[in-house]
């Protein structure tokens, strides 16, 4: 299989995807392994439709990956980590794919510098499909008859995470080209506004003072499947806040942008000024200011700014940067939680921005990471990263819940990432 050459009009993580939905909502309680296998690596493959080859070759910078690497890594995790141990007979295709597709578990081998992902040119497109037929005829012959398995189930979660960094990866590629190609085509005309108008003050939900469970098997968590940065559930105490009812949207942005907001230094931390003003940072990445106003680009390639959007592609910096200027603050981790939780109903808690909060990514109290290289998947980022909470829209169906501790450096901004307001 060499490049897919399908084309499809399907918005990412919108798309009616009912065998997705159902396998991995029921994850570990539904139906057949095998099938739940199949569903996932599937629609990782069908994320590729839009591509050609070449767009599947290409790193833009240092934390993008080629989409190439990621359909190997995530044959790579399943090959290593499920058939090697428990396949006496399993024959990799090529040895030499452990030391390219590793992605940093140190007790799995030597790995690829990350940054030259996008030099490799061989294996090809077509020899790394073949790589994925390969496992996926072991993988599928070993869970034949099988109803649960806890390294497997992992497995498809860590894919659904590389199906959302996929998306991720190929907008920046897409971006740091001159003709900014689309991925998709816009389902329908959008409807923007032409000048920004006045700012509307956020509506909030207030939440009591009180003692909270958080965390994975607590009240919220319930069972399922979790990362073991989840766990484990622990109480936690909160002074009455406010949590604002929406995300910040690109009309209260540029609201920040015209009133100086970038060359304020009163309203950014050190680090982050620091990185405005060496970067000459202006606006969120992907915006641009033209002649007939300011642009977005999207994975629908260039479009005018649609003001009432949430705003996207804001680093930690730029979103405590906003809150101050707002005369607010983010949320902790654990507010975000617990107004999730009290509140399910609230907009745009999944399914549109990750949202930054003030909470460093640390461990849980009574957390401890599984020994071997898999217990290198979340512990020993613990350091320099802030949580994020939600899910995007590049999200996959099904794979995020109310206890999911996503996380980022302070400047990371190609992941989907927005922003809500909390205040005391």
């Amino acid at each position: 299989m060499g490049a897919a050459s399908a084309r499809t009009a399907n918005w990412i993580g919108r798309v009616p995807n009912n065998s997705l939905n159902f396998c991995m909502a029921t994850a570990s309680a539904g139906p057949a392994l095998a099938t739940q296998y199949h569903a996932v690596r599937s629609y990782t493959e069908r994320l590729c439709d839009p591509l050609e080859t070449e767009d599947m070759v290409v790193s833009s910078m240092a934390d993008v990956s080629p989409t190439k690497w990621h359909l190997a890594h995530t044959s790579w995790f399943f090959e290593t980590f499920v058939l090697a141990p428990r396949n006496p007979a399993y024959v990799t295709p090529n040895p030499r794919y452990a030391f390219l597709f590793n992605s940093y578990y140190v007790q799995a081998g030597e790995r690829h510098c990350r940054a030259q992902r996008g030099l490799v040119t061989r294996p090809t497109v077509e020899e790394i499909f073949a790589y994925r037929r390969h496992v996926d005829d072991h993988m599928l012959a070993l869970l034949d008859g099988m109803d649960d398995d806890a390294l497997v189930t992992l497995g498809l979660h860590h894919e659904q995470q590389h199906q959302e960094l996929l998306l991720t990866d190929i907008k920046h590629v897409f971006w740091m080209n001159p003709i900014r190609p689309a991925y998709r085509a816009e389902p329908g005309e959008r409807e923007r506004a032409d000048v920004a108008g006045r700012v509307e003050a956020p509506e909030w939900i207030t939440l009591p003072e009180g003692i909270y469970h958080i965390g994975h098997g607590g009240p919220a968590g319930g069972g399922g499947f979790a990362f073991d940065n989840e766990s484990p559930s622990h109480r936690v105490f909160a002074n009455e806040f406010r949590l604002a009812k929406r995300l910040v949207t690109n009309r209260d942005y540029l609201a920040f942008i015209e009133d100086g907001g970038y060359r304020r230094p009163e309203l950014w931390l050190a680090a982050g000024w620091a990185v405005v003003r060496e970067q000459k940072r202006e606006a969120p990445i992907y915006w641009e200011h033209t002649a007939d106003g300011w642009t977005e680009f999207t994975l629908a390639g260039v479009n005018s700014l649609v003001l009432d959007d949430p705003v996207n592609h804001v680093s930690y910096y730029e979103a405590d940067a906003f809150a101050r200027w707002a005369g607010h603050r983010l949320p902790t981790e654990a507010e975000w939680e617990v107004a999730a939780m009290l509140h399910p109903g609230l907009p745009d808690l999944f399914d549109s921005r990750w949202q930054w909060t003030q909470s460093a990514y640390v461990a849980y109290p009574g957390y401890a990471p599984a020994p071997g290289a898999v217990g290198e998947y979340n512990g020993k980022w613990m350091s320099d990263q802030w949580v994020l909470r939600g899910s995007s829209a590049a999200t996959p169906p099904g794979h995020a819940r109310v206890t999911y501790r996503n996380f980022f450096p302070s400047d990371t901004r190609w992941q989907f990432t927005g922003i809500r307001l909390a205040s005391a």
